[in-house]
Formats: structure tokens, C-alpha cells, sequence
């Protein structure tokens, strides 16, 4: 019998031991095909950003290049100074835009209809005659000579430059016509079509042609709006942080206040516009479309970011820090300004710094207020109407014209660089400054 017994319990132990390494196998089993998801999970999330970013840098690397054409432009005296006084006011009013018809007369002068002077005119920028007036009142000297000139091409000219128009299919499905190609081949042939760095992409406002139209108003204005929001939320925001961290009591109110703050950090951008228009603008008085407004509505998005930031960086300074502080006499005020709050600085900078990267980031509270005005001026104060940046993509965007893709592309790509700087910004300050405890 007790052979028996120790033969049927060493077999039930064998069951027993087969039956978890049959689990133990499933689960590592399932391990690995967990992992291989969260794998594969990450090169699909690696692919379409490499494919969201190619897209945009495809479209937009083009735009930091401008197409210009080169004219044997003659400074007629007639037209520009017919007193030879040399007036300013005077040189201001020149017909500048006759000057640059005559040059492309001269290279064709088989072209006589009123409508092929048209489409051959139509080569070159309309913000040509003032580039033109430009250098003459830099060089009034140039005035009875012939010079050679760079002057922008216009968009189409330009995006067929650049390959982005074809040349195929009827005439009457193209932007640019059969003649107009015809030309733009003969300039290239002469060596009169060249393409150069985008300067005015970076150093103009916003403009209804492509060819003139830049991201400085915008970036100005963004950085008027950034300015007036860091100067309120980083103060603001540190100091309630402080206060409900350090010094507040611990009743039903601060809990109030607390579920609050974690709550606004969750409300849709878009509401805390309509709060800047109901109350800045329609009840304060303020001046719309500006960067003033933008920054107070901005100060109420980022507040909370900054206060739920501040406080987990005061949260991760040991309780050890203020007891030693309080047990060598420091008053509880010294004790958080002196000892915690060096030691939580840069989790507090990290987290203002991510709040600003989102407020730059953000359009739909600002179209609220009236930023998304067509603003050609580029502001020059926190009072003046502007835009900004993200918001000129989405005006740009909406436009139909190729040249205004291959610029909203690029105003993307000059967003995204500045994100990045942010983001990687905040990250060095974390990696620099911060204590491990």
C-alpha cells in the first residue's frame, strides 16, 4: 500500500510540476508577443511621424529659395528725377514700375499685343517697382545709367522654376501659359533666372502674394504674446504653487481650489478664448487682435500647467530638507526660500518652459480674439494688432494658391523648430539642475 501511495502521489506531483511549466511557457509566450506589439507599436508610431515629416519638409524646403530674373534696367532720368534735384519725395513717386516694362520690352521686342504684354509683364513680382524704388534711394547715383538688376520673379514663375507647376496637359488647365513658358526658358537659356536664399520669407510681414509674403509679423507677434504671458503666468503661477504647497491649510477649500486647478488644466483651449473676448475685449475694453489680449487669455491657459508643475517639483524635495532647516532655527519662510525652493527651481522652470511650448503652440483661443485679422505691418508693441505664428499657418492654409502651400510647409517647419528648442530646452534645465535624492 505504500508503494502504491508514493507511486501515485510522485505521479501527481509530476502532473503538477508539468502543469506550471506548461503556464510558465504561455507566459512567457505572451510576454514576448507583448512586447513584440509594443514594439512594432513604436516603428509604426517612428513611421508615420518620419512620413508626417517628410510631407511637410517635401512641400516646404522649397520655399526657403526665391526665383529672381535678371533686367538691364535703365535708370531713365525722365522718369525718376525729371528736375535732377535728387528730392526723396520725389524719387518715392517715380514710375518705377514703367522702368522694369521697358527692360522686358527691350529683351522682347517681337511682343506687341496689349494681352502678351500683359502675360510677359506678369513674369516678374508686383512688389518689383518697389524693390526698384528701394535701390534708388540707397543709390541715387545709379540715376541715366543701365545696370543689371535681380528682381523677384512672381509666384507662378516662380513655382515653375522650381518644378512645382507642370508644363504639360491644354493651356487653359495651366496657370502659366505656352508663351510664358517660351520666355522663361529664354531667360534661363541667357542666364537671367537664378535662384537665391529666401530672405524676405524671413524679414516681411504677411501679403496677398506668395512672393512677398514672410513669418517676421508673425513671429514678432508671437513673441510680443509669449512675453506678455511668461511676465503674468511664471509669477503667478510659482507664487500659488508656494503658497498651496508651503503655507495653505489643509481644509475643504484648498481642496476646492486644488480639483479646480487640475480641472481648468483639461478645459479645451478654445474656451479660455471665448472667456478673453467676453471679458478683455467686450467688458475691459482692450484692443482687439492684439498681443496684450493674446498673452492674459495665453496666462489663463498656462496657469494651471505651471501650478500643477510647481507643486510636483516642490513635492519631490525631501521632507528631510525642511525638517534640518526648521531644527536649526529657520522660520518656515526661510525655510522654503532658502532651502526648498533652490533645490525645486528647475522642475518649476522645466514645467513654465513646457507651458510657454504649449501657449506657442496654440491658435484656437487666439482666433477668438481677433488674431486671425489680415495683419501686413509688423507690430512694433504689445498694443498693435498682429498675429501669430500658428495662427499665419492656418491663414495660409486656407489660400489656394501652390505657393502659399509650399510657404505654409515651411512656416510649419520654422514652428516646429522652435518647439523643439523649447522642449529640448526645458529637458537640459531638468538634466542640469536637478538633484537625484
Amino acid at each position: 500500500m505504500n508503494e502504491i501511495c508514493e507511486i501515485s502521489g510522485g505521479s501527481s506531483s509530476d502532473r503538477t510540476i508539468d502543469v506550471v511549466h506548461a503556464s510558465l511557457v504561455k507566459r512567457r509566450q505572451a510576454e514576448r508577443r507583448f512586447r513584440l506589439y509594443g514594439l512594432l507599436s513604436i516603428v509604426a508610431g517612428l513611421c508615420f511621424l518620419v512620413l508626417l515629416f517628410g510631407s511637410i519638409i517635401a512641400k516646404g524646403y522649397t520655399a526657403f529659395q526665391q526665383t529672381s530674373i535678371g533686367l538691364d534696367v535703365y535708370f531713365d532720368p525722365q522718369l525718376i528725377d525729371p528736375d535732377g534735384r535728387r528730392d526723396p519725395s520725389a524719387l518715392m513717386e517715380a514710375d518705377y514700375d514703367r522702368l522694369l516694362k521697358n527692360a522686358l520690352s527691350s529683351m522682347f521686342p517681337d511682343v506687341k499685343e496689349r494681352q502678351a504684354k500683359r502675360a510677359l509683364y506678369s513674369l516678374l513680382s508686383a512688389g518689383a517697382s518697389y524693390d526698384l524704388r528701394d535701390l534708388v534711394l540707397a543709390n541715387p547715383e545709379l540715376i541715366g545709367k543701365t545696370q543689371k538688376v535681380w528682381i523677384s520673379a512672381d509666384d507662378d514663375t516662380d513655382m515653375l522654376v522650381k518644378g512645382q507647376l507642370g508644363r504639360g496637359g491644354a493651356e487653359g488647365e495651366r496657370r502659366i501659359k505656352d508663351n510664358q513658358i517660351a520666355w522663361i526658358d529664354k531667360l534661363e537659356a541667357e542666364g537671367r533666372i537664378k535662384k537665391s536664399f529666401n530672405t524676405a520669407f524671413f524679414t516681411s510681414g504677411d501679403s496677398r502674394e506668395p512672393e512677398l509674403a514672410g513669418i517676421w509679423g508673425a513671429v514678432m507677434g508671437s513673441l510680443f504674446t509669449l512675453l506678455v504671458t511668461l511676465s503674468l503666468s511664471l509669477p503667478i503661477g510659482m507664487a500659488a504653487a508656494i503658497y498651496l504647497e508651503e503655507f495653505a491649510p489643509r481644509n475643504r477649500w484648498t481642496d476646492l481650489i486644488e480639483v479646480n486647478i487640475n480641472n481648468l488644466a483639461a478645459v479645451p483651449s478654445i474656451v479660455f478664448g471665448l472667456l478673453g473676448l467676453a471679458v478683455f475685449i467686450n467688458f475691459f475694453g482692450l484692443p482687439r487682435s492684439s498681443p496684450l489680449v493674446g498673452g492674459l487669455v495665453l496666462t489663463l491657459m498656462t496657469l494651471p500647467v505651471i501650478i500643477i508643475a510647481g507643486r510636483s517639483a516642490l513635492k519631490a524635495v525631501p521632507p528631510s530638507v525642511r525638517e534640518a532647516a526648521l531644527g536649526v532655527g529657520a522660520s518656515p519662510m526661510q525655510m522654503v526660500f532658502h532651502h526648498v525652493l533652490p533645490l525645486a527651481v528647475p522642475g518649476m522652470m522645466t514645467g513654465a518652459i513646457i507651458g510657454m511650448a504649449r501657449a506657442l503652440g496654440e491658435s484656437a483661443p487666439l482666433l477668438m480674439i481677433g488674431m486671425v485679422a489680415f495683419i501686413v505691418d509688423v507690430p512694433q508693441s504689445i498694443m498693435e494688432p498682429s498675429t501669430v505664428l500658428p495662427v499665419q499657418i492656418y491663414l495660409w492654409a486656407d489660400s489656394p494658391e501652390r505657393a502659399f502651400v509650399e510657404r505654409t510647409s515651411a512656416a510649419i517647419m520654422v514652428l516646429l523648430v522652435f518647439l523643439i528648442f523649447m522642449n529640448g530646452l526645458a529637458v537640459y534645465i531638468r538634466k542640469r539642475f536637478e538633484r537625484r535624492w
